[in-house]
């Protein structure tokens, strides 16, 4: 996390799946986003064969944990330059940006409730619904 900024963050989630983050700020500062899910446009078969689902599944990429197992990303990735050629972030939004409290991170406190979570509206492919 305190690499370089466009690089990929990972760690393992309750010892089991692997979650990616994109590593944002400049070296030595420790700022992340946790990418949480992603809309399959393309290599669905392969994702559903890697995930054990259908592919109408909405269930193969909705959660950090599903998104990894899905693109085969594990540690082996931790590093890697999101900029690059085998790993990367690809243009193409068209939809309208929400916000929401964060998920799933009840220990932070107050900072639970700050409203950094970043999704498309309406998209089925959200991780969680958010809260409201």
């Amino acid at each position: 996390m305190f690499g370089p900024p466009g690089h990929a963050y990972l760690f393992l989630l309750y010892g089991r799946s692997w979650a990616i983050n994109l590593v944002t700020g400049g070296e030595n500062q420790p700022h992340a986003v946790l990418i949480r899910a992603l809309e399959p446009v393309r290599g669905i078969d392969l994702m559903a064969r890697r995930r054990g689902k259908p592919p109408a599944s909405r269930e193969l990429c909705n959660g950090p944990g599903k998104l990894t197992q899905a693109l085969a990303i594990d540690g082996r990735d931790y590093g890697r330059d999101l900029c690059g050629d085998e790993l990367y972030l690809e243009t193409g939004w068209h939809g309208k940006i929400a916000r929401s409290a964060r998920i799933n991170v009840g220990y932070a406190g107050a900072w639970a409730d700050k409203p950094w979570r970043f999704y498309e509206a309406g998209n089925r492919w959200v991780s969680v619904p958010p809260r409201t």
